[in-house]
């Protein structure tokens, strides 16, 4: 068995700007890395096996945080551009609204939000296409420890841990990726999405005992892939009760790691869009 925990990226300064923000890369806002922070603090008494982050660099330094809190050994730390957000193509960095009519004799940009699986902006990506990222970034960096049965095979929950730090729609949709992969179609059809800036959800992967032996390990294609997933816990962000936003419109600054502590310095927090 393995447990795999897909850990949301703190607040950024686009989400705060509520616009498109796929592949646009904005950093943390001075809140988010606050958020980032008190979530490295409650997993640093929790082992990582290894880790897995998106490049854009609001993941990067919310898993930064997480992976500087660990005690050595430190975990592997795989840097990748298959955990990015959705693209949004030309609505990117534009603001976004929920439901609008378009008037095609207006030069206004407007990109309201994007209806179907099929849905995208021209040079962007829909959630089907993000859905077979994915699936590549599944076979990639998680079904090859479930394969390596010398590693995995016996063990207990948590003992091989996998944390992914990505995205609020690429987790919904890795989840249900790794969810559609389960033998007896346990919890499918169920919605993965609505994480908190730096919530976590978690899952437990094992092999169905009775295909063990099986070699060579079916394609994940195929609909009786011989695995057990289960969704052990759902936006979990209690670790941010104690996170209050600073005053003064500091919190809602861009996060710069070579400032001092901003105390010092004055004398003394859905799915991404």
């Amino acid at each position: 068995m393995i447990t795999v925990t897909f850990v949301r990226h703190g607040e950024s300064t686009d989400n705060l700007a509520a616009v498109w923000a796929g592949w646009k890369d904005a950093p943390l806002s001075n809140h988010g890395m606050n958020q980032a922070k008190a979530c490295g603090e409650y997993f640093s008494n929790i082992p990582i096996t290894a880790m897995y982050v998106s490049d854009l660099k609001r993941a990067h330094t919310t898993a930064k945080a997480i992976f500087d809190a660990q005690d050595e050994p430190k975990p592997s730390f795989t840097v990748s551009p298959d955990l990015r957000e959705q693209h949004f193509g030309i609505a990117e960095g534009e603001p976004w609204v929920i439901e609008r009519e378009v008037n095609t004799n207006s030069a206004e940009k407007v990109f309201p939000t994007l209806q179907g699986r099929d849905a995208k902006y021209p040079e962007g990506e829909s959630l089907n296409d993000l859905s077979k990222r994915t699936n590549r970034a599944a076979m990639k960096f998680i079904l090859p420890w479930i394969w390596d049965t010398e590693k995995t095979y016996g063990k207990k929950e948590g003992e091989v841990h996998l944390v992914v730090v990505s995205h609020g729609l690429c987790i919904s949709e890795l989840v249900a990726t790794l969810v559609r992969m389960d033998a007896d179609g346990f919890g499918q059809g169920r919605h993965y999405g609505g994480l908190a800036n730096t919530a976590w959800t978690r899952a437990t992967i094992a092999i169905k005992a009775n295909f063990f032996l099986l070699s060579p390990p079916p394609s994940p294609a195929e609909p009786d892939m011989p695995l057990v997933v289960r969704v052990t816990h759902l936006n979990q962000h209690g670790h941010l009760d104690g996170v209050t936003r600073q005053k003064g419109g500091i919190g809602s600054s861009a996060y710069d790691p070579s400032q001092k502590d901003i105390r010092d310095f004055f004398g003394g927090g859905s799915q991404d869009a």
